[in-house]
This record gives C-alpha cells, structure tokens and sequence, in this order.
C-alpha cells in the first residue's frame, strides 16, 4: 500500500522535502570525512580498547582480599607472563594512547579527498599545524637534582594527543584542510615540474608552496593569539567550549535527540545511523577514555552517552532493537510474509545487521510500525541510563566493534561486568513485548491481503 493511500499527497510532499534535506546533511563533505575518518582508524580504537580491557579484567569484586585485583597486575607478578601486561601498554600506547595524531591525519586524509585535492600532502599539512599549536610542558618544569626541563623543545603535553583532544584537533583539521584546498587550486602557488619527473615528485613539489603557506597561517594564527593574547588556542577552546559540549553530549537529553532522530530518519527509507556517525564519533572516543579512566580508579564524572553506549544497550540486533523485532516476527507472527521475514533477520540480527527487516517487512513507509520503532530504543535508552546513573550498571569504557552480538557486546563494553548483560536482556524482552501487538496487527493486514489475492488467482483460474 503506497504512501499516497495512507496519508496523502501532502505526507508524500513532506517526505521528499524531508528526504532532500536530509539527502545534503548526509552528503557534508566535513560530517562524511569525520565519519568516514574514525571508521578507518576504528581497528587501531578496538585494539587500544581490548587490550586495556585484557589488563583490567577484575579478578574479585573486592581488591582488598587481592594483591594484584586486575588480570594485568596478577600476571606482572610472574616474570614468564608480565610480557603480557607490558605488550599490552605498549599496545595501548601505541593506539588509543595517541589516538589524536591517527584522527588529525585520517580526517585530513578523507576531507581532501572529497574535494578531489592531494589526501597525503593534506594529511600531513594537517598534523603538522596542529603540532605547532600543542603547546609544550610546563616552562618550569624541574628534576630533582634541579635540572630545569623548561628550555627544551619536544616536552609536548600527551593531553593533546590523546582522546582527550580529539575534539579541538578535528576543528583544527578541518580549518588547515579548507586552507590547504584552497591554496591548492591556486595556479600561481602550484610549483609545476617537466613531464619526465616522476608523478610523486611532481605531486610533493605541487603540494610545496600550499604546504608551506597553511602552516605558517594556522601556526602564525595561534602564535599572535598566544602573544597578545596570552592564551593557548586549545587551552582557550577547551575551557570555553569543549568542556561544555563533551558533558552535554553524555547526557541523556543528547541521547535522547540522536535516537530519536535516527530513527525518525530511517522511517523515511534514510540511513539515519550515518547521519549521525560523524557526530557521534566525534565525542565517543573523549566519552570513552574518560569512562575508562574511571573504571581505573581515576576520578571524574562518567559521561554516560556515547557511541558504545548506544550500539551496546539501544541497537541490539540494528536500528529499532531489531533484534527484539525479530524475536516478535518469530514467536508471534502468522502470516507466510511476516513469519519469513522474521526468520531471515535472525542471521544477520545477530550481528546487529537489519536492514532485510527494515526494508523486506518493510518498517519503511511503514505505519504499523511507526509507534513500537520509536519507543523500543527510547525505552531502552531510558532504562540502561539510568541503570548506570544509580550505579547499577558501570558506564561504557570500552570500544566495541558495532557487529558485536548482543551479551556479548554489554560483557565487554563494561569491563565484563555482569550487569551489561542483564539490561540486555531487559531491554531485549521489553522491545519484544511492545512490538508484539503491532506484529500482530501487521498479520491481520497481510492476512486479509493474502486472502484476497489467493481469491484473486481462484477467480483468474476458473
């Protein structure tokens, strides 16, 4: 049954004004390259997220009746073993410990690369202006035998290098990458070589005179704002700015906001995770070292909502708690279509895959299913929220691959805490109880029609 049937000419107005706007704000250039960026360095994400969560597996939920309560500190104790623990740092160091650096010269990479500019020149001009804003330690920085550190270059502060100031390095990418372009296209600032040069000779001596000009104007920029003005660009950026966005994102209003529109999109046939990926991206890795620290005994404030967060307690089984859907289709659905359905999103739920549910069912376009679509993952947003603000569920550390099964995916995003499970499980047989009555419904729909198309073959064979 068509849209038009159902709502009108007018819904169907709506939607393609609905679905244009939407179609550009998936397609920004900058949202794709933050996206599309953070998916290229998400192997090196996972790897610095797992081996952390192999040294802080806790051995006893009481670390006074142990020595060494972690895995990590109990394997340190054995001279045959503590490779381990130590690879595992080393690892951590490696990858999410650095995670900025990765971030600056991927996004850069991929920015540049939309624009049809030279992605290596791009990355690398990128990662160099926003070396020469991180500032250096402290000038007075002393040994104790009274060595004064304060004159020597190369002390860079890791706080800028780590997940910590992902977000201020993106804008800082961002900006060099749009001045990079620019000067590039420039044919007076191109350096042009004979045609017998080799073409990656000819494509660094192209890239020289932008290069050059872009970090001296982004380094230049924040040189006077450092001088005058006597403060660090990034310093400035993340006590005015950053801190607030970083706390606001973690909150259940924000969270509420991206579901609830995610979904919303995907009504519309519109791939509303993508939307929101850059966004969602561009927090999550700050969300998650935060968490982290704390789960190591550090202090602070868990920032609650993140990406993690959402692909382990809200997307179980995809879009919509899929996995509750199908479950629902399987157990309650009689019609041939729905039963079937049901049965062919199982596979592919369980690595949170179901786009053969939201377009073979369909949910797309779909009425029925409008309602239970909407408030399956705001139900379980709700209620693994605020599992974690009473204390009862530890807040997501960890990153985890999104194909992660359900049981699982809670397991490891809390540090093999017990409780990530049970949410899961709430929240799963919740989902499944609120689409029931509307699986349901849909059988009394498809029954009718295939009622009446059976009596449409009967009548064309007589």
């Amino acid at each position: 049954m068509s849209s038009s049937k159902i709502f009108g000419k007018a819904f169907d107005s709506f939607v393609e004004k609905f679905a244009a706007i939407a179609g550009v704000i998936g397609r920004q250039r900058h949202l794709c390259a933050i996206r599309d960026g953070f998916v290229t360095i998400m192997p090196l994400m996972i790897l610095g997220s797992l081996v952390t969560l192999i040294n802080n597996i806790p051995l006893t939920n009481d670390p006074a009746k142990a020595a060494y309560p972690m895995l990590g500190g109990w394997l340190g104790q054995f001279d045959a073993l503590k490779w381990i623990p130590a690879l595992n740092g080393n690892v951590w160091w490696g990858t999410f410990g650095l995670l900025t650096i990765f971030a600056v010269l991927s996004i850069a990479y991929h920015l540049a690369k939309a624009y049809d500019g030279n992605p290596i020149s791009a990355a690398i001009t990128a990662l160099s202006a926003y070396l020469c804003i991180v500032p250096q330690m402290s000038q007075n920085m002393l040994l104790e035998d009274g060595t004064d550190l304060g004159g020597l270059w190369g002390n860079l502060n890791w706080s800028y290098l780590n997940a910590g100031a992902l977000f201020m390095a993106i804008i800082i990418t961002l900006i060099t990458v749009e001045i990079f372009v620019r000067l590039s296209r420039t044919q007076k600032l191109t350096v042009k070589m004979p045609d017998g040069v080799p073409p990656a000779i000819s494509r660094s001596f192209a890239a020289l005179i932008p290069t050059i000009l872009t970090i001296l104007i982004v380094a230049g920029a924040a040189t006077l704002i450092k001088v005058y003005a006597n403060v660090n660009v990034l310093d400035w950026f993340s006590a005015t700015i950053m801190g607030s966005l970083t706390v606001a994102s973690g909150t259940f209003g924000f969270g509420f906001i991206i579901v609830f529109l995610t979904h919303l999109f995907w009504l519309f046939g519109i791939h509303g995770a993508n939307m929101f990926e850059g966004i969602l991206q561009t927090f999550n890795a700050t969300a998650i070292g935060n968490n982290m620290a704390i789960a190591q005994g550090g202090g602070g404030s868990a920032l609650i909502f993140n990406k993690s967060f959402a692909d382990a307690f809200i997307y179980m089984g995809g879009v919509g708690v899929g996995l509750g859907l199908v479950i629902a289709l399987i157990i309650a659905g009689r019609s041939k279509q729905n039963r079937m359905t049901g049965r062919l999103g199982a596979a592919p739920g369980l690595f949170n895959i179901n786009e053969p549910v939201l377009f073979g069912l369909p949910i797309v376009f779909n009425p029925i299913f409008i309602v239970p679509f909407l408030l399956a993952p705001v139900i379980s947003l709700i209620i693994a929220y605020a599992a974690t603000a009473i204390g009862f569920l530890p807040p997501v550390s960890y990153v985890i691959p999104w194909t992660t099964p359900p049981i699982l995916s809670g397991l490891f995003a809390t540090g093999f805490a017990w409780q990530g499970p049970v949410i899961q499980v709430i929240n799963l047989a919740l989902s499944v109880l609120i689409y029931v009555p509307f699986v349901k419904i849909a059988d009394a729909v498809e029954a009718k029609r295939e009622k009446a198309s059976e009596a449409r073959k009967e009548k064309e064979a007589a």
